[in-house]
């Protein structure tokens, strides 16, 4: 694709880079083939070939961004499955948030637009806030359909049936290796699953310490940034990830790390792509020793090799992949065949590489084509007709639990489970699944 940006534009660090990508694009399509917005709404500025246009035409002429090219942009899920179909190797996400951050400085949103993302803002990022949000939607959900906004009702939805006290295991701390010790790594905790499900992380570290790991959850450490980052928010998403950073450095500079182990891949796609968000910064060198330690969950598992994973029942799980798993960091087969190998048996569903809708904010903001994704996607998964649903991402979690009747339960709790750990409470709540009995149930405060 041919630009015109001229010398004082290319100035510019982050219209440099977005001129790279449209320079790399050759217009021919493939991405719509596989876009979710494009098969659901059918327009071709909600593809990624649209989007492109839209973009150039607003960068390269410093154009103050319309209506149009906005809800055409905000529409965007960010699942990134059309740079896993690019032949070009178009780097959509970066043009993408590069345009979200431009719209966010140039664009005047209304007052009700502005009200919702500044409260998503202020609230997602922050576990205790989002607690407290979740409980009080849940006391007002029975009146949800007297809410006449619909994303505003789709957050009151959002609140689930049982929501966790804090884990402690959250806290500041370091979890001893069982055995000899092989690797010493720092755990992301995260923002909003901590306030959703705090089963996730004390699978995790029981798992990790099980095979040989020294965990480390540091001081100081929190939202990576993804929330605000894709709603472009920069100085906020910045700050965020930058505290990681030197959280995480003052581990690095310490007794060392051989990982960065993150088990929300969401989380996960941005902080691997902190070297790039900080490459103009006086923390680049830090960011750039973060984002090559960032490793998921199960690239650390896959990579020690699953030890003693016969305690589990040989369910059958069907296997959703998290668009940031598959799509933002490449990582196809390692979950999937970790399953496997703790004796579990893995079915895919038909357009696995399609989002499920939930993409960090978007069910909130987005929740008409968002609920459309989610009725496809569940649909699909089960008709595998399994009898647990595993996924990476706590987005993808909740997105799907919300719709099915079938157990849905993070990948790394059936890992624990396998290699004796607690039966995850999302089958132990189950009466059909015959292991209910079989194996005991943990509290939701249990230790690591």
């Amino acid at each position: 694709m041919q630009t015109k940006f001229n010398e004082a534009q290319l100035a510019d660090p982050d219209t440099r880079r977005s001129n790279e990508i449209l320079r790399s694009c050759v217009h021919c399509g493939f991405c719509t083939a596989t876009c979710p917005t494009y098969k659901v709404l059918g327009d071709e500025l909600d593809s990624p070939r649209g989007r492109i246009y839209l973009i150039k035409d607003m960068l390269e002429n410093n154009r103050k961004p319309d209506e149009k090219t906005v809800m055409h942009i905000d529409r965007c899920l960010s699942c990134l499955s059309c740079m896993t179909t690019c032949p070009s190797g178009v780097h959509y996400m970066h043009l993408v948030d590069h345009a979200r951050a431009y719209i966010e400085r140039n664009y005047k949103r209304r007052w009700d637009e502005r009200a919702l993302r500044w409260l998503l803002s202020k609230i997602l990022p922050y576990p205790d806030r989002f607690r407290f949000a979740l409980l009080g939607a849940k006391l007002v959900r029975p009146f949800r359909r007297f809410v006449p906004d619909a994303r505003l009702r789709a957050m009151l939805e959002m609140a689930p049936d049982r929501i966790p006290p804090a884990s402690r295991n959250d806290l500041p701390q370091c979890f001893p290796a069982e055995g000899k010790r092989i690797k010493r790594v720092a755990l992301l905790t995260g923002c909003a699953q901590r306030a959703l499900n705090t089963d996730i992380n004390d699978a995790t570290i029981r798992l990790l310490k099980r095979h040989g790991c020294e965990v480390v959850i540091p001081d100081g450490i929190g939202c990576c940034g993804a929330l605000t980052h894709h709603m472009g928010k920069t100085d906020d998403s910045h700050a965020m990830a930058a505290a990681n950073i030197r959280a995480i450095g003052a581990e690095l500079d310490g007794k060392g790390l051989d990982a960065v182990v993150i088990n929300t891949s969401g989380c996960g796609t941005t902080v691997k792509d902190y070297a790039h968000m900080f490459r103009n910064d006086p923390l680049a060198a830090d960011a750039g020793r973060v984002a090559a330690l960032a490793k998921d969950i199960s690239e650390v598992i896959a990579d020690i090799g699953l030890r003693d994973a016969w305690h589990a029942e040989p369910l059958r799980v069907a296997y959703h992949a998290a668009c940031s798993l598959q799509h933002g960091q490449q990582i196809r087969s390692a979950p999937k065949d970790l399953l496997k190998a703790a004796g579990f048996q893995v079915v895919e569903p038909r357009d696995s590489h399609i989002c499920c809708g939930s993409a960090g904010t978007y069910n909130l903001m987005q929740p008409v084509i968002s609920a459309e994704l989610k009725t496809r996607k569940v649909a699909t998964l089960e008709a595998t007709q399994p009898q647990v649903i595993s996924a990476g991402n706590i987005g993808c979690m909740m997105q799907i639990g919300s719709a099915t009747g079938i157990p849905m339960v993070h990948t790394v709790e059936l890992l624990d489970w396998a290699t004796g750990g607690p039966i995850p409470q999302g089958l132990a709540a189950t009466p059909e699944l015959p292991v209910r009995e079989k194996l005991p149930v943990r509290s939701s405060s249990s230790n690591a």
